[in-house]
Protein backbone atom coordinates (compact mmCIF):
# COMPACT_ATOMS: atom_id res chain seq x y z
CA UNK A 1 0.00 0.00 0.00
CA UNK A 2 1.52 3.49 -0.65
CA UNK A 3 2.26 5.38 1.84
CA UNK A 4 0.30 8.27 1.30
CA UNK A 5 -3.31 6.33 0.99
CA UNK A 6 -1.52 4.02 4.32
CA UNK A 7 -1.35 7.42 6.28
CA UNK A 8 -4.46 8.69 5.11
CA UNK A 9 -6.19 6.35 6.46
CA UNK A 10 -4.75 6.72 9.61
CA UNK A 11 -5.89 10.30 9.70
CA UNK A 12 -9.54 9.72 9.11
CA UNK A 13 -9.22 5.96 11.16
CA UNK A 14 -6.48 6.37 13.99
CA UNK A 15 -5.63 2.86 15.74
CA UNK A 16 -6.79 2.49 19.48
CA UNK A 17 -8.78 5.71 19.20
CA UNK A 18 -12.55 6.67 19.57
CA UNK A 19 -14.30 7.43 16.03
CA UNK A 20 -13.07 10.38 15.41
CA UNK A 21 -15.68 13.42 14.91
CA UNK A 22 -14.55 14.89 11.66
CA UNK A 23 -14.97 11.70 10.07
CA UNK A 24 -17.82 10.43 10.99
CA UNK A 25 -19.41 14.07 10.58
CA UNK A 26 -18.06 14.14 6.66
CA UNK A 27 -19.28 10.44 6.04
CA UNK A 28 -22.27 11.25 7.77
CA UNK A 29 -22.96 14.74 5.36
CA UNK A 30 -22.29 12.43 2.25
CA UNK A 31 -24.18 9.90 3.09
CA UNK A 32 -27.51 11.81 3.82
CA UNK A 33 -27.58 13.29 0.58
CA UNK A 34 -26.54 10.14 -1.67
CA UNK A 35 -29.04 8.77 0.15
CA UNK A 36 -31.83 11.31 -0.41
CA UNK A 37 -30.64 11.36 -4.24
CA UNK A 38 -31.51 7.71 -3.93
CA UNK A 39 -34.67 7.94 -2.40
CA UNK A 40 -36.01 10.72 -4.77
CA UNK A 41 -34.52 9.91 -7.69
CA UNK A 42 -35.94 6.31 -7.37
CA UNK A 43 -39.52 7.33 -6.43
CA UNK A 44 -39.70 9.84 -9.47
CA UNK A 45 -38.02 7.18 -11.78
CA UNK A 46 -41.03 4.47 -10.31
CA UNK A 47 -43.51 7.24 -11.18
CA UNK A 48 -42.33 6.99 -14.97
CA UNK A 49 -42.14 3.48 -15.30
CA UNK A 50 -45.96 2.70 -13.64
CA UNK A 51 -47.13 5.73 -16.16
CA UNK A 52 -45.34 3.78 -19.22
CA UNK A 53 -46.84 0.58 -17.73
CA UNK A 54 -49.75 2.34 -17.60
CA UNK A 55 -50.21 3.83 -20.89
CA UNK A 56 -48.99 0.91 -23.16
CA UNK A 57 -51.32 -1.53 -20.73
CA UNK A 58 -54.36 1.00 -21.76
CA UNK A 59 -53.32 1.91 -24.82
CA UNK A 60 -50.64 -0.18 -26.19
CA UNK A 61 -47.13 1.29 -27.61
CA UNK A 62 -48.65 2.85 -30.60
CA UNK A 63 -51.81 4.25 -31.43
CA UNK A 64 -53.16 4.93 -34.77
CA UNK A 65 -56.11 7.78 -35.27
CA UNK A 66 -57.70 9.16 -38.35
CA UNK A 67 -59.12 13.04 -38.71
CA UNK A 68 -62.35 11.72 -38.18
CA UNK A 69 -63.59 8.17 -38.27
CA UNK A 70 -62.25 5.33 -39.24
CA UNK A 71 -64.50 3.73 -41.67
CA UNK A 72 -62.44 0.60 -42.85
CA UNK A 73 -60.88 -0.64 -39.71
CA UNK A 74 -59.94 -4.31 -41.05
CA UNK A 75 -58.05 -2.75 -44.20
CA UNK A 76 -55.76 -0.19 -41.52
CA UNK A 77 -55.69 -3.21 -39.02
CA UNK A 78 -54.29 -5.38 -42.47
CA UNK A 79 -51.97 -3.20 -43.47
CA UNK A 80 -50.04 -2.43 -39.60
CA UNK A 81 -49.74 -6.21 -39.08
CA UNK A 82 -47.37 -6.31 -42.28
CA UNK A 83 -44.97 -4.09 -40.47
CA UNK A 84 -42.15 -5.60 -39.54
CA UNK A 85 -42.13 -5.71 -35.34
CA UNK A 86 -46.13 -5.53 -35.05
CA UNK A 87 -47.08 -8.16 -32.92
CA UNK A 88 -50.90 -7.42 -32.88
CA UNK A 89 -54.24 -4.75 -33.46
CA UNK A 90 -57.43 -4.12 -32.10
CA UNK A 91 -60.34 -1.41 -32.87
CA UNK A 92 -61.59 0.61 -30.38
CA UNK A 93 -64.14 3.27 -29.92
CA UNK A 94 -64.52 5.91 -27.20
CA UNK A 95 -66.61 8.71 -25.49
CA UNK A 96 -68.16 9.63 -22.69
CA UNK A 97 -71.61 9.02 -21.14
CA UNK A 98 -73.87 8.91 -18.36
CA UNK A 99 -74.62 5.80 -15.79
CA UNK A 100 -77.41 5.68 -13.68
CA UNK A 101 -77.31 3.34 -11.03
CA UNK A 102 -80.56 3.12 -8.54
CA UNK A 103 -80.99 7.24 -8.61
CA UNK A 104 -77.05 7.85 -9.01
CA UNK A 105 -75.86 9.22 -11.74
CA UNK A 106 -71.97 8.98 -13.01
CA UNK A 107 -70.36 10.48 -16.17
CA UNK A 108 -67.41 7.78 -17.07
CA UNK A 109 -65.40 7.62 -19.77
CA UNK A 110 -66.48 4.70 -21.91
CA UNK A 111 -64.47 1.84 -24.30
CA UNK A 112 -65.77 0.02 -26.90
CA UNK A 113 -63.34 -2.67 -27.56
CA UNK A 114 -63.54 -6.07 -30.01
CA UNK A 115 -63.52 -8.68 -27.18
CA UNK A 116 -62.12 -11.28 -29.37
CA UNK A 117 -58.83 -9.33 -30.25
CA UNK A 118 -58.15 -6.72 -27.66
CA UNK A 119 -56.26 -9.18 -25.26
CA UNK A 120 -53.34 -9.58 -27.63
CA UNK A 121 -52.54 -5.88 -27.01
CA UNK A 122 -54.27 -4.93 -23.94
CA UNK A 123 -53.84 -7.02 -20.90
CA UNK A 124 -57.15 -6.33 -19.83
CA UNK A 125 -57.70 -10.00 -17.74
CA UNK A 126 -55.05 -9.12 -15.39
CA UNK A 127 -56.86 -6.47 -14.31
CA UNK A 128 -60.40 -8.12 -13.27
CA UNK A 129 -60.29 -8.50 -9.97
CA UNK A 130 -64.41 -9.33 -9.23
CA UNK A 131 -66.20 -11.07 -12.20
CA UNK A 132 -64.88 -12.78 -15.65
CA UNK A 133 -63.83 -11.03 -18.75
CA UNK A 134 -65.10 -13.78 -20.92
CA UNK A 135 -68.81 -13.01 -20.02
CA UNK A 136 -68.42 -9.56 -21.83
CA UNK A 137 -71.08 -9.26 -24.45
CA UNK A 138 -73.58 -6.81 -26.27
CA UNK A 139 -76.15 -6.62 -23.21
CA UNK A 140 -73.07 -6.30 -20.44
CA UNK A 141 -70.68 -3.58 -19.10
CA UNK A 142 -67.26 -3.73 -17.31
CA UNK A 143 -66.73 -1.15 -14.25
CA UNK A 144 -63.61 0.26 -12.40
CA UNK A 145 -63.29 -0.28 -9.25
CA UNK A 146 -63.66 2.82 -7.68
CA UNK A 147 -66.79 3.77 -10.04
CA UNK A 148 -68.44 0.97 -9.12
CA UNK A 149 -68.45 1.91 -4.83
CA UNK A 150 -69.42 4.95 -6.12
CA UNK A 151 -72.84 3.89 -7.95
CA UNK A 152 -73.17 1.32 -5.15
CA UNK A 153 -72.85 -1.17 -8.17
CA UNK A 154 -72.06 -4.97 -8.16
CA UNK A 155 -71.68 -8.43 -10.27
CA UNK A 156 -75.48 -8.51 -11.88
CA UNK A 157 -76.75 -5.45 -11.54
CA UNK A 158 -78.55 -3.54 -13.96
CA UNK A 159 -77.23 0.15 -15.11
CA UNK A 160 -79.25 2.65 -17.25
CA UNK A 161 -76.79 4.19 -20.13
CA UNK A 162 -77.02 7.33 -21.94
CA UNK A 163 -75.25 8.23 -24.79
CA UNK A 164 -74.94 11.46 -26.56
CA UNK A 165 -77.22 10.20 -29.35
CA UNK A 166 -79.53 10.73 -27.32
CA UNK A 167 -79.45 14.32 -27.74
CA UNK A 168 -79.15 14.07 -31.19
CA UNK A 169 -82.30 12.20 -31.35
CA UNK A 170 -84.46 14.82 -29.53
CA UNK A 171 -83.52 17.35 -31.58
CA UNK A 172 -85.51 15.61 -34.01
CA UNK A 173 -88.27 14.49 -32.38
CA UNK A 174 -87.17 11.36 -31.26
CA UNK A 175 -87.41 9.13 -28.39
CA UNK A 176 -84.00 6.83 -27.78
CA UNK A 177 -84.70 4.71 -24.95
CA UNK A 178 -81.27 4.14 -22.75
CA UNK A 179 -79.95 1.10 -22.84
CA UNK A 180 -79.85 -1.30 -19.95
CA UNK A 181 -76.24 -3.51 -19.59
CA UNK A 182 -75.67 -5.84 -16.46
CA UNK A 183 -71.87 -5.60 -14.83
CA UNK A 184 -70.13 -8.78 -15.31
CA UNK A 185 -66.73 -7.73 -14.37
CA UNK A 186 -65.00 -4.74 -12.12
CA UNK A 187 -60.95 -3.98 -13.12
CA UNK A 188 -58.74 -2.08 -11.31
CA UNK A 189 -55.69 -0.64 -12.42
CA UNK A 190 -54.10 1.21 -9.95
CA UNK A 191 -54.26 4.25 -11.17
CA UNK A 192 -57.24 6.48 -9.35
CA UNK A 193 -58.05 8.01 -12.34
CA UNK A 194 -58.67 5.57 -14.22
CA UNK A 195 -60.08 3.24 -11.67
CA UNK A 196 -62.66 5.72 -11.15
CA UNK A 197 -64.06 6.99 -14.27
CA UNK A 198 -64.32 4.31 -16.89
CA UNK A 199 -66.15 1.54 -18.38
CA UNK A 200 -65.76 -1.18 -20.97
CA UNK A 201 -68.36 -2.36 -23.38
CA UNK A 202 -68.10 -4.10 -26.47
CA UNK A 203 -67.52 -2.71 -29.90
CA UNK A 204 -70.70 -3.19 -30.83
CA UNK A 205 -72.35 -1.90 -27.92
CA UNK A 206 -70.22 1.03 -28.32
CA UNK A 207 -70.96 1.52 -32.12
CA UNK A 208 -74.60 2.14 -31.37
CA UNK A 209 -74.54 4.07 -28.40
CA UNK A 210 -72.46 6.23 -30.63
CA UNK A 211 -74.77 5.95 -34.22
CA UNK A 212 -71.03 4.93 -35.78
CA UNK A 213 -72.49 2.41 -37.92
CA UNK A 214 -68.92 -0.41 -38.27
CA UNK A 215 -66.71 2.89 -38.14
CA UNK A 216 -64.13 3.05 -35.17
CA UNK A 217 -62.27 6.02 -34.00
CA UNK A 218 -58.65 3.99 -34.01
CA UNK A 219 -56.63 0.98 -33.58
CA UNK A 220 -54.07 0.29 -31.11
CA UNK A 221 -50.70 -1.51 -31.60
CA UNK A 222 -48.49 -4.17 -30.27
CA UNK A 223 -45.24 -4.77 -30.61
CA UNK A 224 -42.62 -7.26 -30.21
CA UNK A 225 -39.82 -7.03 -27.00
CA UNK A 226 -37.29 -4.79 -28.18
CA UNK A 227 -38.67 -3.08 -30.96
CA UNK A 228 -38.23 0.67 -30.96
CA UNK A 229 -41.31 2.26 -30.59
CA UNK A 230 -40.75 5.54 -32.50
CA UNK A 231 -39.11 3.55 -35.84
CA UNK A 232 -42.03 1.09 -35.39
CA UNK A 233 -44.26 4.11 -36.00
CA UNK A 234 -42.26 5.67 -38.64
CA UNK A 235 -43.33 2.63 -40.51
CA UNK A 236 -46.43 2.24 -39.93
CA UNK A 237 -47.38 5.74 -40.95
CA UNK A 238 -45.56 5.04 -44.68
CA UNK A 239 -48.26 1.52 -44.72
CA UNK A 240 -51.30 3.30 -43.56
CA UNK A 241 -53.71 2.88 -46.38
CA UNK A 242 -55.67 5.98 -44.88
CA UNK A 243 -55.14 9.39 -43.84
CA UNK A 244 -54.08 8.56 -40.42
CA UNK A 245 -51.40 8.97 -37.97
CA UNK A 246 -49.83 6.85 -35.46
CA UNK A 247 -48.21 7.82 -32.37
CA UNK A 248 -45.74 6.20 -30.42
CA UNK A 249 -46.69 6.02 -26.49
CA UNK A 250 -44.04 8.61 -26.01
CA UNK A 251 -44.84 11.04 -28.41
CA UNK A 252 -48.39 10.63 -27.84
CA UNK A 253 -47.69 12.18 -24.21
CA UNK A 254 -44.69 13.62 -25.11
CA UNK A 255 -45.03 17.39 -23.14
CA UNK A 256 -46.40 15.43 -19.92
CA UNK A 257 -43.13 13.05 -19.77
CA UNK A 258 -41.09 16.38 -20.49
CA UNK A 259 -42.70 17.86 -17.07
CA UNK A 260 -41.52 14.59 -16.00
CA UNK A 261 -38.31 14.83 -16.71
CA UNK A 262 -37.87 18.28 -15.71
CA UNK A 263 -38.86 17.41 -12.52
CA UNK A 264 -36.46 14.63 -11.96
CA UNK A 265 -33.70 16.61 -13.26
CA UNK A 266 -34.66 19.38 -10.87
CA UNK A 267 -34.86 17.30 -7.99
CA UNK A 268 -31.53 15.81 -8.88
CA UNK A 269 -29.63 19.47 -9.21
CA UNK A 270 -31.25 20.36 -5.94
CA UNK A 271 -30.39 17.70 -4.00
CA UNK A 272 -26.77 17.51 -5.10
CA UNK A 273 -26.17 20.69 -2.83
CA UNK A 274 -26.62 18.53 -0.05
CA UNK A 275 -23.32 16.41 -1.26
CA UNK A 276 -21.77 19.51 -1.95
CA UNK A 277 -22.45 21.30 0.84
CA UNK A 278 -20.89 18.36 2.58
CA UNK A 279 -17.51 18.59 0.75
CA UNK A 280 -17.48 22.26 1.64
CA UNK A 281 -17.69 20.90 5.43
CA UNK A 282 -15.11 17.96 4.29
CA UNK A 283 -12.30 20.99 2.60
CA UNK A 284 -12.43 23.32 6.11
CA UNK A 285 -11.98 20.32 8.02
CA UNK A 286 -9.11 19.59 5.87
CA UNK A 287 -7.46 22.85 5.50
CA UNK A 288 -7.70 23.20 9.28
CA UNK A 289 -5.90 19.78 9.48
CA UNK A 290 -3.41 21.22 7.30
CA UNK A 291 -2.82 23.78 9.61
CA UNK A 292 -2.88 21.81 12.83
CA UNK A 293 -0.37 19.72 11.27
CA UNK A 294 1.93 21.87 9.91
CA UNK A 295 5.01 20.69 11.63
CA UNK A 296 4.24 16.99 11.04
CA UNK A 297 3.93 18.07 6.99
CA UNK A 298 7.59 19.53 7.25
CA UNK A 299 9.28 16.79 8.52
CA UNK A 300 7.66 14.38 5.77
CA UNK A 301 9.30 17.43 3.42
CA UNK A 302 12.15 16.88 5.58
CA UNK A 303 12.37 12.89 5.21
CA UNK A 304 12.35 12.88 1.42
CA UNK A 305 8.42 13.18 0.88
CA UNK A 306 7.79 15.38 -2.56
CA UNK A 307 4.76 17.76 -2.69
CA UNK A 308 3.22 15.44 -4.91
CA UNK A 309 3.11 12.98 -2.51
CA UNK A 310 2.25 15.22 0.45
CA UNK A 311 -0.72 16.76 -1.57
CA UNK A 312 -1.67 12.80 -2.32
CA UNK A 313 -1.82 12.30 1.20
CA UNK A 314 -5.10 14.72 1.72
CA UNK A 315 -6.30 14.32 -1.41
CA UNK A 316 -7.02 10.52 -0.80
CA UNK A 317 -8.58 11.45 2.54
CA UNK A 318 -11.43 13.07 0.12
CA UNK A 319 -11.71 10.37 -1.96
CA UNK A 320 -12.12 7.86 0.82
CA UNK A 321 -14.66 9.96 3.00
CA UNK A 322 -16.31 9.78 -0.49
CA UNK A 323 -16.15 6.38 -1.04
CA UNK A 324 -17.02 5.20 2.60
CA UNK A 325 -19.74 7.90 2.34
CA UNK A 326 -21.35 6.95 -0.93
CA UNK A 327 -21.50 3.13 0.39
CA UNK A 328 -23.43 4.00 2.96
CA UNK A 329 -25.75 6.76 1.28
CA UNK A 330 -26.25 3.83 -1.08
CA UNK A 331 -27.06 1.35 1.94
CA UNK A 332 -29.46 4.05 3.30
CA UNK A 333 -31.25 4.99 0.59
CA UNK A 334 -32.02 1.86 -0.65
CA UNK A 335 -33.25 0.71 2.63
CA UNK A 336 -35.56 3.52 2.75
CA UNK A 337 -36.94 2.39 -1.14
CA UNK A 338 -37.59 -0.47 0.31
CA UNK A 339 -39.64 0.26 3.10
CA UNK A 340 -40.89 3.04 1.20
CA UNK A 341 -44.68 2.15 1.87
CA UNK A 342 -44.34 1.27 5.14
CA UNK A 343 -43.27 4.31 5.98
CA UNK A 344 -46.00 6.64 3.93
CA UNK A 345 -48.79 4.59 5.26
CA UNK A 346 -47.41 5.05 8.57
CA UNK A 347 -47.12 8.80 8.06
CA UNK A 348 -50.95 8.93 6.20
CA UNK A 349 -51.99 7.13 9.45
CA UNK A 350 -50.69 9.50 11.34
CA UNK A 351 -51.44 13.11 9.63
CA UNK A 352 -55.02 11.10 7.86
CA UNK A 353 -54.09 11.95 4.61
CA UNK A 354 -54.45 9.47 2.61
CA UNK A 355 -57.17 10.08 0.87
CA UNK A 356 -55.62 13.19 -0.39
CA UNK A 357 -52.26 11.26 -1.36
CA UNK A 358 -54.47 8.86 -3.79
CA UNK A 359 -56.09 11.82 -5.20
CA UNK A 360 -53.60 14.31 -6.22
CA UNK A 361 -51.06 11.52 -6.86
CA UNK A 362 -53.35 9.05 -8.60
CA UNK A 363 -51.65 5.68 -7.00
CA UNK A 364 -52.41 3.61 -4.01
CA UNK A 365 -48.82 3.19 -3.51
CA UNK A 366 -45.67 5.04 -3.87
CA UNK A 367 -43.27 3.15 -6.85
CA UNK A 368 -40.04 2.99 -7.30
CA UNK A 369 -37.45 2.30 -9.89
CA UNK A 370 -34.27 3.23 -10.08
CA UNK A 371 -32.16 2.90 -13.93
CA UNK A 372 -28.21 2.13 -13.92
CA UNK A 373 -27.79 5.19 -15.79
CA UNK A 374 -29.21 7.04 -12.59
CA UNK A 375 -27.53 4.99 -10.14
CA UNK A 376 -23.91 5.80 -12.12
CA UNK A 377 -24.51 9.20 -12.08
CA UNK A 378 -25.38 9.31 -8.45
CA UNK A 379 -22.24 7.59 -7.49
CA UNK A 380 -19.62 9.54 -9.79
CA UNK A 381 -21.50 12.70 -8.71
CA UNK A 382 -20.89 11.90 -5.49
CA UNK A 383 -16.97 10.50 -5.41
CA UNK A 384 -16.02 13.62 -8.11
CA UNK A 385 -17.74 16.24 -5.54
CA UNK A 386 -15.89 14.33 -2.50
CA UNK A 387 -12.39 14.36 -4.62
CA UNK A 388 -12.86 18.36 -5.13
CA UNK A 389 -12.93 18.91 -1.67
CA UNK A 390 -9.88 17.40 -0.61
CA UNK A 391 -7.95 19.10 -3.77
CA UNK A 392 -7.80 22.39 -1.81
CA UNK A 393 -6.28 21.45 0.95
CA UNK A 394 -4.09 18.97 -0.83
CA UNK A 395 -2.92 21.84 -3.00
CA UNK A 396 -2.43 24.03 0.47
CA UNK A 397 0.01 21.17 1.98
CA UNK A 398 2.49 20.41 -0.80
CA UNK A 399 3.22 24.44 -1.22
CA UNK A 400 4.21 24.09 2.75
CA UNK A 401 8.45 24.33 2.40
CA UNK A 402 9.70 21.80 5.05
CA UNK A 403 12.12 24.36 6.92
CA UNK A 404 9.19 27.05 7.16
CA UNK A 405 6.88 24.50 8.16
CA UNK A 406 9.17 22.85 10.68
CA UNK A 407 9.36 26.24 12.70
CA UNK A 408 6.05 26.83 12.19
CA UNK A 409 4.33 26.70 16.39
Amino acid sequence: MPWPLYLALKQLFPTGRRFPFFTFISILGVALGVGLLIVCISVMGGFGREIRNMIVNTQGEVQVRSEGLMQDPRAVMDAIEKVPGVLATTPFAEGVVMLQYQNKPAFPAIQGVDANRVDRVIPLRQFIVAGEYDALDDDRVILSAQLAMTLGARLGSRISVYSPLLLEKLKTDEILIPRELEVCGIFEIGHQQLDSSVVIVTLRTMQELYGLGRAVHGVNVKLGEGIDPDRATADINRALPVDGVAKSWMDANQEFLFVLQLEKNMIFFLLLFIIVVAAFSVASSLLIAVVRKTREIGLLGALGASPGQVAACFCCQGVIIGIVGTAAGLGLGFAVVHFRNDLVAGFTRLTGSQAALERFYQFSQLPAYLSRTDLLLIISSALIVSTLAGLLPAWRAAKLKPVEALRSE
